[in-house]
């Protein structure tokens, strides 16, 4: 059943409303600004596909195009950080934090400086657009690095939430947005908070649990109804923070379910899965399978359709749950 504390979407499983969760990023920073003037906007030339196209109408002196130079976005936004500003620094993830992460590890993750880079396009889910543009890796990057926070919002209203709890936070944070229009699963009344996970679905005598991070959750709470209407039981936790990742959550989760799956729109190397992987190793291992772009770049193709081709649908995540219960069983 959906955890009733959270004011979850009752209609998620059958016909939901569908956002970008870029959108709520572009909502929330508007909110941000108005609760703090400290906050300000730079951008690399995609003012329209980052969604800072509101912030520069509404906030003009407080917005900063930089052009195509997303090296000198990430230091300029270090400048303004040690200046006492908030600066949110915007641009498609291959290229925020994929073209400058030496200018972000360097500038702003060492000195501790509270820039908030936001990687908007990010995953397989781009389209289209192709291999260059999916960045598949961006998680990994970021949270490889010294005092980096990592957010990967479910939705455009968490995003919305957690871009406005970024320009809270003190010190760096990576914000992680998608292009493509996803179901809301949260409504206004759902608590967000940096470094907490949150259980979505929950069931008798779980025999797995789902630990999920950005849009894909939806597929993994349509993936764990299904397999309760088969009669068998599995949680379904949103992963939202990477980095802190809330360990006390994960290890209880995983100790009830004794079998564990890991979804993310990004390679398994250095994600979602591996940061599970890591809490469990030293804390309780049980089995787990991890989903997500194995080793590969992305290609060309509609969204739907490179999910699919990526083994991340439904049915994919459904013989995942199989495939560890079977293990946990042989055990």
């Amino acid at each position: 059943m959906l955890n009733p504390d959270l004011h979850l979407k009752e209609n998620m499983f059958d016909a939901p409303e569908q956002s970008p969760t870029r959108d709520g990023f572009g909502h929330g920073l508007i909110e941000a600004a108005m609760a703090d003037s400290r906050v300000v906007a730079l951008c690399a030339d995609l003012t329209e596909s980052t969604r800072v196209e509101g912030f520069k109408k509404q906030f003009p002196e407080r917005y900063i195009e930089v052009g195509v130079a997303e090296q000198n976005l990430a230091t300029l936004g270090a400048g303004f950080a040690a200046a006492g500003k908030i600066p949110f620094i915007t641009s498609y993830a291959a290229f925020n934090p994929g073209r400058n992460n030496e200018q972000i590890r360097t500038t702003i993750s060492l000195n501790r400086v509270p820039v908030k880079v936001c990687g908007m396009h990010a995953g397989i889910s781009v389209g289209p657009d192709g291999a260059t543009h999916q960045a598949l890796e961006d998680m990994a990057l970021m949270r490889v690095q010294p005092h980096m926070t990592v957010i990967s919002p479910c939705d455009a209203e968490e995003a919305r939430k957690a871009t406005i709890a970024a320009a809270q936070w003190d010190g760096p944070v990576y914000l992680r947005f998608g292009r493509e229009k996803t179901p809301l699963m949260t409504t206004t009344e759902t608590p967000f908070e940096i470094g907490k996970a949150q259980v979505f679905l929950t069931a008798d005598n779980p025999q797995a649990v789902i630990f999920a991070t950005g849009p894909l959750l939806h597929n993994a709470m349509l993936a764990a109804k299904q397999m309760g209407d088969e009669g068998v039981g599995v949680h379904v936790v949103n992963v939202a923070t990477i980095k802190p990742l809330d360990r006390e959550t994960i290890q209880a989760q995983a100790r009830l379910a004794g079998a564990v799956v890991t979804v993310e729109e990004h390679q398994i190397a250095g994600g979602l899965g591996s940061a599970i992987a890591e809490v469990l190793a030293q804390e309780h291992p049980v089995p787990i399978e991890f989903i997500g772009v194995h080793d590969q770049f992305g290609q060309s193709g509609e969204p739907k359709e490179l999910i699919e081709h990526y083994h991340m649908g439904v049915s994919h995540i459904k013989d995942a749950i199989r495939k560890v219960i079977s293990r946990k069983a042989a055990h």
